[in-house]
């Protein structure tokens, strides 16, 4: 994904079960009172969890974020900040993701749940 790539985002992990990734802090992605931008959150998360939809869609398949709601925990003023998303759903029209947002210090930031369609080709 182009604009993951360009933003910071890194996946250390993939399977249909599980996809992690990460984004550092960094000032460029940040408010100006130096808290990484809720866009940024939700571009990792956004991400990490289309990541996973995709690794659950049936061959052939495509699809595309329908849906997402972040709830915000905590900002984030340095370190890492890491995605962990699960599958919640794996439907013939829907998958429906969980990501859990954490910080390098164990932290929980954020939670998003997004839903994505499924696309037959």
């Amino acid at each position: 994904m182009p604009y993951a790539r360009t933003t910071g985002v890194r996946l250390a992990e993939a399977s249909a079960s599980l996809v992690r990734g990460s984004l550092s802090w960094a000032p460029e992605l940040c408010t100006a009172s130096g808290v990484l931008h809720g866009g940024a959150v939700m571009t990792l998360a956004d991400s990490v969890g289309a990541v996973c939809a995709y690794l659950n869609l049936p061959a052939g398949a495509t699809t595309s974020t329908v849906e997402s709601k972040t709830n915000f925990f905590r900002g984030v003023r340095s370190g890492i900040l890491e995605a962990v998303a699960r599958p919640l759903h794996t439907g013939a029209s829907f998958i429906v993701v969980q990501t859990d947002l954490i910080d390098d210090t164990g932290r929980a930031v954020g939670l998003t749940i997004q839903s994505q369609t499924v696309r037959s080709a």
